[in-house]
Parts: C-alpha cells; sequence; structure tokens
C-alpha cells in the first residue's frame, strides 16, 4: 500500500518536522494509537489540505512502512 520507492519517515516527531517543512505528500495514521499523539498532526494535515490514509492498528502501520515495531504515524515525502 505504502510506495516502497518514496521516502518515508516514521513517528510523530518526524511526522511534524517534514509537515512544518512542507515536505510531505500523504500522512499514515493509526486508528488505534492515542489521541494526543495523532490529533496534532491531523490538525496540521487539515490547514495544510494534506492527504490523511489510515490504518486500523499500529501494527499495520508498522508493517507497511517496513519496521518491526508499532507506528503511530508516519509520512510520505514528496
Amino acid at each position: 500500500m505504502i510506495d516502497k520507492n518514496k521516502k518515508v519517515v516514521v513517528g510523530k516527531r518526524q511526522t511534524l518536522r517534514a509537515l512544518s517543512r512542507d515536505e510531505v505528500e500523504k500522512v499514515y495514521l493509526a486508528k488505534d494509537a492515542d489521541l494526543h499523539v495523532t490529533n496534532p498532526i491531523s490538525d496540521v494535515c487539515k490547514e495544510k489540505n494534506i492527504e490523511i490514509i489510515y490504518f486500523d492498528t499500529m501494527k499495520e502501520l508498522g508493517t507497511s512502512v517496513g519496521i518491526r515495531v508499532n507506528a503511530a504515524a508516519a509520512a510520505v515525502l514528496k
């Protein structure tokens, strides 16, 4: 589902940093992640009209970005 040819950053801090630099094409969020992690990211995405794609679980998101741990957020860079 996530394009392996694009550069991806994983995690709240890296995703917010990339968003602040206007480097993000698309954001992925896990539905089962804590809201204090995902809300700041979704708020910035709404402000900047960046597409958000939701995964049901943090485990699914982590696997799809190629890491062996759970992930609450990830972003595909431009």
